[in-house]
């Protein structure tokens, strides 16, 4: 008769010899999440800190993932202790930074080094439910070569860490640089041996975005938004304050109110267009914020649907607050910033939009067009334009929002 071992994890089991490990004899409490005491670090983490998971924050030197990281080890909801490596700070300079923030935690321990036996004798030693290492390019082993940085240290040290965290059910956070082209420094490997992939941007009205590029435990369409202030780190409780410009008069030829959805919340942003003749024969897009080839092709559809030319033109696209829009449901909002750049003719007051356009000028349905109509409405935008629910008995109008099927009958409707 075959023996059936006690419910351990996976990796404890390789180590004792098992081959197998049936699922039935899995504890599913050993994947239960915690708080990291921030609520948008948990949205993007998909609701909070998995036990045993290895996350890596990337971003640009002085955006704020120190930082963000010091807040998460001083906060977080984990039973014992927290270990903060650094392999760049001293711990008195890592003290200061934790008075000035008002950062307090029994418990939490801190280790300046950049040897891995040393941070895995220590991890040992300490046994954390949570630690963080800033950063791993500063964390080298003998058995890796000499230099710190380097793309086998990397591969081997980030799975040396995250291995001791999947295997004592600890959570595990890598800072690590990005290149000059805003990538990870390193091989792509590095990103193999983690569980989730964050990465730290910054707009150029000072918010933070936190983006998932990989979650192996929840969804990567989440964003966390955060500003610098005196106490650290802060969450935006009101994220379209920052993306919409609020004006006493009319609206300005070539602005639209996009209502975007971003993993679980909706938040309006407003799209800008500028356009003015070409220069010369080879005319150009400029977008930093939106896909310049989605620009493009929004415009050609308008061209051909509304009959409004636009390849005489050089299209300037711009997002206020400077948040990067890539969900389909932009296309309609980014259509009427085009129309009104180039007719000269301002949006009604009020008016928000969401919808994707198909190159025959269709207006497809978008998820979760219900919560962009009630968060605009709440807002105080009193008409919001929308496709039609396909769950909608009527259709002639959506739950909440007016339908438009195609891109002439918005333009007629919009600017009549």
């Amino acid at each position: 008769m075959r023996e059936t071992q006690a419910p351990v994890s996976g990796g404890r089991a390789a180590r004792q010899g098992a081959l197998t490990l049936p699922l039935s004899a899995v504890d599913p409490a050993e994947g239960a999440r915690l708080s990291s005491g921030s609520p948008e670090v948990d949205r993007v983490l998909g609701g909070g800190i998995m036990r045993g998971c290895s996350v890596l924050v990337g971003g640009e030197p002085g955006i704020g993932k120190s930082t963000l990281l010091l807040q998460v080890a001083a906060r977080a909801s984990v039973p014992g202790r927290v270990l903060y490596v650094s392999g760049e700070e001293s711990a008195a300079q890592i003290r200061l930074r934790a008075d000035r923030l008002g950062l307090t935690r029994d418990g939490l321990e801190l280790m300046c080094s950049g040897d891995l036996s040393q941070i895995i004798s220590a991890l040992e030693r300490v046994k954390p439910d949570l630690f963080v290492v800033d950063s791993l390019q500063t964390v080298a082993s003998a058995e890796a070569g000499a230099v710190p940085g380097t793309a086998n240290q990397v591969k081997y040290c980030s799975l040396e860490l995250a291995d001791w965290a999947r295997e004592r059910g600890s959570a595990c956070f890598l800072v690590s640089h990005v290149t000059k082209d805003g990538v990870i420094a390193g091989p792509k490997a590095a990103e193999h041996t983690v569980d989730v992939v964050l990465m730290f941007e910054q707009s150029d009205s000072d918010v933070r975005f936190l983006r998932s590029a990989k979650n192996r435990f929840g969804s990567t369409d989440e964003v966390g938004l955060f500003q610098m202030g005196e106490r650290g780190l802060e969450e935006l409780d009101d994220p379209s304050s920052v993306f919409l410009v609020r004006r006493d008069g009319a609206n300005p030829p070539g602005s639209a109110v996009a209502a975007t959805w971003e993993g679980t919340r909706s938040i309006l942003v407003e799209i800008q267009a500028l356009t003015v003749p070409g220069k010369a024969s080879l005319t150009r897009v400029f977008s930093e914020r939106v896909d310049a080839a989605r620009v493009s092709r929004v415009a050609a559809v308008l061209e051909k649907h509304v009959g409004l030319r636009f390849s005489d033109q050089d299209i300037y696209v711009n997002v206020a607050g400077g948040m990067r829009l890539s969900e389909p449901g932009i296309d309609l909002a980014l259509a009427a910033a085009l129309y009104s750049a180039r007719s000269g003719l301002p949006l009604p007051p009020r008016v928000a939009l969401a919808g994707e356009l198909s190159l025959a000028g269709e207006i497809r349905r978008v998820r979760r067009m219900k919560g962009r109509s009630r968060a605009a409405k709440a807002l105080g935008f009193d008409t919001v334009y929308g496709p039609q629910d396909t769950a909608a008995a009527s259709s002639e109008a959506g739950d909440g929002w007016s339908v438009v099927g195609r891109v002439d009958e918005a333009v007629k409707k919009l600017f009549s």
